[in-house]
């Protein structure tokens, strides 16, 4: 699964129930989000009236990051995969390590989050004949977890990445707190897109799905669901290796694959280990998530 997490940019357009198509009043907002440049668009609300919202979704982004964050030291990730263990984990945490097993399961091991180790050794320069001793560190199956604590395998030597999944959920996460102000139409933008209702003209959502150099593939729409595009060679390690690695070494197949669902961290999630698994195991795969859907596979 991927270790390196994508460049993201955020663009959440939120539009009032009673707001028109051509709202003259649009609240801006421009920041970072995920160490990637943000914004944020609310249609039909004032600068005054979009304010507290705003300054709710920033101090939510920033308490997510610093739960799922692998680049900030002491997030509840940094400090698990430092310390090898970590207590009392945020329930935002637990509930994606529980989402991550089930993937596991449906992939037949392919999405793994324990892979860290081996992103980071072949990042290094290490060679892929040459992880033996790394790879004894992984395996989502030795990785224990409750309400209380989570425990890695081996202690300063395993670690977890969550950047396969972790932006779907933080996407569902934003996209709860709008709705939660009585923003009834909102588009989520942050890789992985939530949708939810319709455009302010009352048309559904209409997303493009992209290739890695960002050229659009093909156009969806969607109305109350999600959909995650992850590609094999999106980001590359070396020369013709991408970042999408499984136990058995990085994949060297040039594949993108879009998925839909119910909820983003799901389509997050699926796209992921679609790319990670052989191309045979789709419907299989998607048996467990009977609501899930493959958009896109080329």
């Amino acid at each position: 699964m991927t270790a390196l997490s994508r460049r993201r940019f955020l663009i959440i357009s939120a539009a009032c129930a009673a707001a028109t198509p051509l709202a003259a009043s649009d609240a801006r907002w421009h920041g970072t989000a995920l160490g990637a440049t943000a914004s944020l668009r609310l249609v039909g609300l004032t600068d005054a009236e979009a304010a507290p919202i705003m300054a709710a979704m920033e101090t939510e982004i920033a308490r997510l990051e610093n739960i799922f964050s692998l680049y900030r030291p002491q997030s509840q990730l940094s400090r698990l995969n430092r310390d090898g263990v970590l207590t009392a984990p945020a329930p935002e945490l637990l509930k994606v390590l529980s989402l991550s097993s089930a993937l596991h399961q449906a992939s037949g091991g392919a999405f793994d989050p324990s892979i860290q180790p081996v992103w980071t050794a072949l990042a290094a320069g290490t060679r892929p004949d040459d992880l033996v001793e790394v790879q004894q560190a992984i395996g989502w199956e030795k990785v224990i977890y409750d309400a209380s604590a989570i425990r890695l395998p081996v202690p300063g030597k395993s670690a977890l990445t969550l950047n396969g999944i972790a932006q779907g959920a933080i996407t569902d996460r934003i996209a709860d707190l709008l709705r939660a102000h009585g923003l009834r139409d909102v588009l989520v933008n942050m890789g992985e897109v939530a949708a939810l209702g319709a455009r302010g003209d009352g048309a559904p959502w209409k997303v493009g799905l992209a290739a890695p150099d960002q050229t659009v593939l093909k156009r969806i729409e969607l109305n109350d669901r999600a959909v995650a595009t992850s590609s094999t060679l999106a980001t590359q390690i070396s020369q013709g290796v991408g970042h999408i690695i499984t136990l058995d070494g990085p994949s060297s197949r040039d594949r993108t694959v879009s998925v839909s669902a119910p909820k983003a961290a799901i389509a997050d999630g699926l796209s992921t280990a679609l790319c990670a698994a052989s191309a045979g195991r789709a419907k299989e795969i998607l048996e467990f998530f009977p609501d899930a859907r493959i958009e896109l596979n080329v």
